[in-house]
């Protein structure tokens, strides 16, 4: 099981330089990727900006959102974005898509948070035109170089609909954060999904957790607030699954070791620098 970490791009009111120092940091580290969490109604940095920015800061290490709310941008923007970082890294991006469900994240005029999922359906077929190579906006020209490739996708979600379409689409599924007795059956059913859709092998499965080993009642705070939206008690819920010491930490890894997922995304609540080193020590 590889073991990455998360750039704090998602933590309040962050501070965007340490972006690049943090990426730089990890990966001296020797975590296997860096990931960002995707929101916009929120003071912190898109994941966009964030994937551009640990692209350029590094030169191994994997790059991997966890996840896009893909049905807010407009479907060929994006592509070209995502088309551009990925390039510009050196083919390390890993693109992971959500329909998402907060409505104030959906701020684009005619794609606001009904549809989304039929959005995200269509748009799927848009990024791999674009990706090709075929032209745009009725023009000529391609959006993107020759040597553009498809992006390897993974899909979150927890509905039948959500499944489907990582089993149909993706490459496999990103797991929300959690104890294993709560994620581990969405886990199984997107591995039954793979198998009903008639796929071989088996669905890539990562898994997130967010941890606060420097500062734990800061982290803890920070998770309360993001997640304020499902209210008190889920919130509260959710903050106090932060681990928020190496043991702890460590006990969280371990309970996935045996559940055959490929990768866990240690997901930072602060943008104190340090905590990579603090997490190293711990499970690396």
């Amino acid at each position: 099981m590889k073991i990455g970490i998360g750039l704090p791009n998602q933590v309040r009111n962050v501070r965007p330089e340490t972006i690049p120092r943090w990426a730089a940091k990890a990966e001296e580290a020797r975590f296997s990727t860096l990931g960002t969490i995707g929101r916009y109604a929120y003071p912190g940095v898109s994941d966009t900006v964030t994937l551009a920015a640990a692209a350029g800061a590094t030169s191994t290490i994997g790059l991997l959102s966890h996840v896009l709310l893909a049905p807010t941008w407009p479907a060929p923007l994006l592509a070209k974005e995502l088309a551009g970082i990925d390039g510009v890294s050196g083919h390390r991006l890993t693109l992971g898509l959500g329909v998402g469900r907060r409505p104030d994240d959906f701020p684009v005029e005619g794609r606001g948070v009904q549809g989304r999922g039929k959005r995200m359906d269509h748009d799927l077929e848009i990024y791999r035109r674009i990706w090709k190579g075929e032209p745009v906006g009725d023009g000529t020209n391609p959006a993107v170089p020759a040597d553009t490739r498809e992006i390897p996708l993974l899909f979150g979600g927890f509905s039948p609909t959500a499944l489907a379409r990582m089993a149909r689409e993706g490459a496999g599924y990103i797991a929300a954060s959690g104890p294993v007795s709560l994620v581990g059956p969405s886990i199984e059913a997107a591995k039954r999904a793979w198998k009903h859709a008639g796929r071989t092998g088996n669905p890539t499965i990562v898994v997130i957790g967010y941890f606060a080993l420097g500062n734990e009642d800061q982290g803890r705070a920070q998770v309360k607030g993001y997640y304020s939206f499902q209210g008190e008690e889920a919130a509260t819920r959710m903050a106090a699954g932060v681990s928020g010491s190496q043991e702890a930490l460590r006990e969280t890894i371990h309970s996935y070791a045996d559940v055959g997922i490929d990768e866990f995304i240690l997901v930072a609540t602060t943008d104190d620098i340090d905590e990579i080193s603090r997490a190293a020590e711990s499970v690396l």
